[in-house]
């Protein structure tokens, strides 16, 4: 999960750019539905970073509503299973969803902060495959080296998605896939349901600590 944490926070710093400072456009003319739906969810969430006289947990809380409408987590909660999705229970099933996703979405609303002097670029955009467009951006930090992510959108049924996030190259879903089988192969489906409680737990713990 070491891993996971470190892109988690990578990755909200990516999004919140996305949503603090809506999207520049660099080399790529935002005309698709995929430039769109990336826009459109950064103009939404800066409502939500613009309230700066309410208390954190209730931005956060907002924040995560966003996420929760961004990311398509029923299916990257399957596609990083791999597997072992065919040899679970249906208990098994429902229980990993809903602990995957509320994982997911405490850890990135919890690296929700503040953001002063970044800069966020569209540099490209690319088809990736039938369903799916690559929208490829840039971060330049005053504090630090650029950011590159990529962010796998979907239309489903004329409905966008986020499917998977590659920053620096290094794909979020495909990384947990391989961890959570590592996990699954020395503990089983059981075991891996259990870290997913513990992490949960853990980072509810830490950000009511704050």
């Amino acid at each position: 999960m070491k891993w996971f944490l470190i892109t988690a926070r990578r990755v909200a710093i990516v999004f919140g750019f996305v949503c603090a400072l809506g999207i520049s456009s660099g080399a790529v003319a935002q005309t698709s539905g995929a430039s769109q739906f990336i826009g459109n969810l950064g103009n939404e969430a800066i409502k939500v970073l613009a309230l700066r006289d309410i208390a954190l947990d209730v931005r956060e809380a907002r924040f995560r509503g966003l996420l929760a409408n961004g990311f398509d987590l029923n299916f990257i909660s399957r596609f990083v299973l791999g597997r072992f999705w065919r040899e679970a229970s249906p208990e098994q099933r429902s229980t990993y969803q809903q602990l995957f996703t509320e994982y997911v979405l405490r850890v990135y609303s919890s690296r929700l902060g503040g953001y002063a002097g970044e800069s966020l670029n569209i540099v490209a955009e690319r088809a990736a495959g039938k369903k799916d467009v690559m929208i490829s951006t840039q971060i330049d930090r005053p504090s630090g080296p650029p950011i590159r992510a990529e962010w796998r959108v979907r239309n489903k049924n004329g409905t966008y998605r986020i499917i998977d996030v590659m920053v620096e190259g290094v794909s979020m879903a495909a990384t947990q896939r391989s961890e959570f089988a590592s996990v699954i192969k020395r503990n089983g489906i059981d075991g891996l349901i259990h870290l997913l409680d513990v992490r949960t737990n853990k980072v509810s713990a830490t950000t009511a600590a704050r």
